[in-house]
């Protein structure tokens, strides 16, 4: 099985090679300048010659932030380059599975979304992730829209990894505690998109039957269990004290007491009880994740003797 990925430097291109590697499967990931979802004449160019059997369209804009005073440029790859992705993948013959976010909703529901709960994003970010899921949809019959949330793993900048370059640095470290998601492992959310992979490439359907297909559409893909970003904080520095790397203690801070550009959805809990029932998928709790990441990035700060080469 040949899977490409798009969106080479990133945490989830990164972690798809580890797990591929240790898998058997044959992993190519793309990225600038060779393929740019921005600029349109490099996609279908450089996907229809990869021989793909899958497609994972993991590249994104996700400067949320930025993406408040730069939405072009969050639309042209999230939005008009996924499209693009599907397709190519369409032209292809074969499946796409594309990665969204749980920044499609609003956070306003207090209780874990549904793939069927109505999508009401905040932010240009959140804007331009759901029209890419349509544009993938219209596409390519053949599509697993993916929303995942609250990505963390020792590869790229990520919370866990913020966290611990600020233990660092100090002894209190302010973190947000109203606002609730589902911490998502991307090593675990990688194998999680392997093992669709493999099942979409065993479902022999026809494109106009595909809809009718229980393993296409949209899932929610995350980590098990819940948290805030206080919670997960507090889990870092804990898995880091017991392996004698730098911890330091939480404040619990209110969403206003650091604002931001882009407003964040409250509660953006993902419900991944389709993902079970249609693919027997059920991720770890991220509580178990964090410390296989906290672990490996120490480790990593070791190999090297420098306590600065796990920042981001």
């Amino acid at each position: 099985m040949r899977i490409v990925v798009t969106g080479r430097e990133g945490q989830l291109a990164h972690s798809l090679r580890a797990v591929g590697a240790s898998s058997g499967v044959d992993i190519v990931c793309l990225g600038r300048p060779q393929l740019d979802l921005s600029e349109a004449a490099t996609v279908s160019a450089v996907l229809l010659g990869t021989g793909a059997d899958v497609i994972i369209n993991a590249a994104a804009y996700t400067a949320v932030d930025r993406a408040e005073s730069e939405p072009e440029k969050a639309h042209a790859v999230n939005a008009a380059g996924a499209g693009l992705v599907a397709q190519a993948a369409q032209r292809l013959g074969v499946p796409i599975v594309h990665i969204s976010t749980d920044y499609v909703f609003d956070g306003g529901w207090q209780h874990p979304y549904r793939e069927e709960d109505r999508v009401c994003p905040l932010g240009a970010y959140g804007a331009s992730k759901h029209d890419g899921e349509l544009r993938v949809a219209a596409a390519n019959p053949r599509h697993v829209i993916c929303r995942t949330s609250w990505v963390y793993s020792p590869y790229g900048q990520n919370f866990v990894k913020t966290m611990l370059r600020l233990a660092g640095e100090r002894d209190e470290v302010g973190v947000v505690a109203d606002q609730l998601g589902s911490p998502t492992y991307a090593l675990d959310l990688a194998e999680a998109l392997l093992r669709i992979a493999r099942r979409v490439l065993d479902e022999k359907v026809v494109d106009e039957k595909a809809a009718d297909t229980p393993l296409f559409g949209v899932f929610h893909v995350a980590g098990g269990g819940q948290a805030s970003w206080a919670d997960l904080a507090e889990a870092v520095f804990a898995a880091s004290a017991s392996s004698g790397g730098p911890s330091a203690r939480v404040r619990r801070i209110d969403t206003k007491d650091y604002p931001t550009p882009a407003r964040r959805p409250a509660d953006s809990r993902l419900d991944t009880g389709k993902l079970q029932e249609r693919y027997g998928i059920v991720l770890p709790d991220w509580r178990a994740s964090v410390g296989d990441c906290v672990s490996r990035l120490l480790g990593a700060r070791a190999g090297t003797g420098s306590s600065s080469s796990a920042s981001p």
